[in-house]
């Protein structure tokens, strides 16, 4: 079977020298100072979420924590990104919107 990875949207902002960043699929925010720093509290803040979720002891209540999402305004917000990028054929120095694909193990592999 293969293993296909679970890709998550993000959208992010920088805003008086801060990046800030949201998982729009669980609703996971994180804030640095460097777009490659917020990027990487976002991953591992993922990480940590699936696995309490799908693992630890959150785990009666993973079907909630799993379809959790961002409030309506992010999503626009991601999508008028998404176009912009589109259209200009680049991003703007301020905002970004893009996908991250998290891998994903069947469970008992």
């Amino acid at each position: 079977m293969k293993n296909l990875p679970l890709v998550l949207r993000v959208y992010g902002e920088r805003s008086n020298g801060q990046w800030s960043l949201i998982c729009l699929d669980f609703n996971l925010a994180v804030q640095a100072d460097t777009l490659p720093q917020a990027q990487q509290r976002l991953h591992s803040m993922i990480v940590g979420y699936l696995r309490d979720a799908l693992e630890g002891e959150d785990r009666p209540y993973a079907a909630q924590l799993l379809t959790r999402r961002a409030p309506l305004g992010f999503w626009l917000k991601y999508y008028l990104a998404k176009l912009r990028t589109c259209v200009a054929g680049q991003s703007g120095s301020r905002r970004v919107a893009g996908s991250e694909a998290i891998p994903m193990v069947p469970a008992g592999a």
